[in-house]
């Protein structure tokens, strides 16, 4: 989400977040920048790689831009905050006075950043809360003893209504399709348990099986081991979140890198792995050779354990986070 800018003509900002953003080196090397740190492109691919990007010929060039020098301000498991700056061509690359500038500039812009953010949770901490609930772009559903239904947000209605994933059966959350049915009601139940059973961040459940759309419900408990002793059976124990496993979101690539390791240029192929359905594709988007994507892919199979490019699909999707909001 872009909260301000100058200098962006609304055509190619609506192009960035429609068809851009994934490819842009910079969405998904942020995750990995330190926080206030400045960074520009040849942090995270080199600089005559850049050039044969997908992102620099269709977006960056015919605006007159060469580079970006930014920094992350804030950062969670659901996305991260960030001030940057476009460099035109006739400006020249960052170079280390650019970055001596921008260090200047970014803790004051950090702690104003910080401040309206502390603030505004003082403020509007329960209305925020519902209202990012009914802002999620995945189904979100609270749910009793016995997977009946407290709350469900308005993409979740939505999805009840339509019945492609899941369905509501005597005012309980049911999995549409009969196999994935009763691993949605087990993991409900160990939710129930609290977070030694089911940990605190929850667990994926596939909700439909390929060739149709695959969906999944990441389930976290919201009983602790101390709330369980006060008898209070009757309040909501788990949230579940449902969304389709198509998005290949920041924060998946985010966790797959850490868990397994990747190099700057193994997520680059993995990113755009994620985008486009072919080899020769792939190497277009990260501004390599089909040879050397094919290398890279052979690595990300050795380090995941897959052998198929779906496979490294799904592995993002099923580590992203589904609280991405809706546009």
């Amino acid at each position: 989400m872009l909260y301000f800018d100058v200098g962006i003509e609304p055509r190619f900002q609506q192009l960035y977040f429609e068809q851009y953003v994934r490819l842009d080196p910079a969405s998904t090397g942020q995750y990995f920048a330190d926080i206030g740190r400045p960074f520009s492109t040849a942090d995270f691919i080199p600089y005559p790689e850049f050039l044969k990007t997908r992102f620099y010929k269709e977006w960056a060039r015919p605006q007159g831009w060469v580079d970006f020098v930014s920094a992350v301000l804030d950062r969670s498991s659901a996305g991260a905050a960030m001030y940057g700056v476009f460099r035109h061509e006739r400006d020249g690359i960052v170079d280390d006075e650019v970055r001596r500038r921008m260090s200047l500039i970014i803790p004051h812009v950090r702690r104003a950043v910080l401040i309206g953010n502390v603030l505004g949770l003082k403020a509007d901490e329960a209305a925020a809360f519902a209202d990012t609930l009914h802002g999620l772009a995945a189904g979100a559903f609270l749910v009793e003893e016995n997977a009946r239904i407290a709350f469900a947000n308005a993409a979740g209605q939505a999805m009840l209504d339509s019945r492609a994933a899941v369905r509501q059966e005597g005012g309980a959350l049911i999995a549409a399709d009969s196999r994935a049915a009763l691993a949605l009601r087990e993991a409900i139940d160990l939710a129930r348990m609290g977070d030694a059973q089911i940990g605190t961040r929850g667990i994926a459940i596939p909700l439909s099986y390929p060739p149709h759309e695959v969906w999944l419900a990441h389930v976290l408990p919201l009983t602790s081991g101390a709330r369980r002793g006060t008898g209070r059976e009757s309040l909501a124990s788990a949230a579940v979140f449902v969304h389709p496993a198509s998005l290949a979101v920041p924060s998946g690539l985010e966790s797959l890198s850490k868990l397994y390791r990747l190099t700057k240029a193994e997520l680059r192929v993995l990113a755009a792995i994620c985008e486009v359905s072919s080899v020769s594709e792939a190497a277009e988007v990260v501004g390599a050779s089909e040879a050397t994507v094919k290398t890279h892919l052979q690595r990300l199979f050795a380090k995941t354990g897959t052998n198929r490019q779906v496979d490294l699909v799904k592995l993002v999707a099923s580590n992203a986070s589904p609280l991405r909001t809706g546009s």
